[in-house]
């Protein structure tokens, strides 16, 4: 199985603090190729001899600005423990439009391809959140999305505008608020 060449960005990259473009349909063929290319090099990442042998480390999802590329493009790539089988996402120009007031965090802590290093601290989450995009076609949908899925869209959409997980851990106070959401 060969991993298609994607190569992400590091945080010290200056383009990772851009805000994405919002992106006009029809896509190219380019981008369409990026996105099942991203889709494969998620998947492979999370397959432990994979990641092992070609030196990767496991990734959920990716934005199209940690390759260097700002549109409002994202995928993600989960892979069901249970049927080994992934429940993929193409995202493009998405827009949060309603969150549950439930905060959560990742108790292991957020990752991130861009970020090399271990960050201590919490990153607060909605438990829930309500999504409007476009699709690889520029149809629009609206998708509600919970849990491990919620967390990895809000972490997602965060690179569109711009920002990284290590932004919303409290510097002075990295657990903050623990007690106050719920651990996933």
């Amino acid at each position: 199985m060969e991993v298609p060449k994607i190569k992400v960005l590091d945080e010290k990259d200056k383009i990772l603090r851009t805000v994405s473009k919002t992106v006009i349909f029809p896509l190219s063929d380019k981008d369409k190729k990026l996105i099942y290319d991203s889709i494969k090099f998620l998947e492979l990442s999370q397959d432990e001899e994979i990641a092992k042998k070609c030196h990767l480390r496991p990734g959920m999802g990716l934005a199209f600005v940690q390759m260097g590329i700002p549109k409002r493009i994202f995928v993600i790539a989960n892979k069901d423990e249970d049927s080994n089988k992934f429940e993929t996402h193409i995202i493009i120009n998405p827009e949060i439009i309603a969150q549950s007031e439930e905060l959560v965090y990742v108790g292991e802590g957020e990752g991130c391809l861009s970020v090399n290093r271990y960050v201590e601290g919490i990153v607060p989450r909605h438990a829930r959140v309500t999504v409007k995009y476009n699709d690889i076609d520029g149809n629009e949908h609206t998708i509600r999305v919970r849990e491990e899925i919620a967390v990895a869209f809000q972490h997602e959409i965060d690179h569109l505008n711009g920002i990284l997980f290590v932004d919303r851990i409290d510097k002075n106070n990295p657990f903050k608020d623990k007690d106050k959401m719920r651990e996933l």
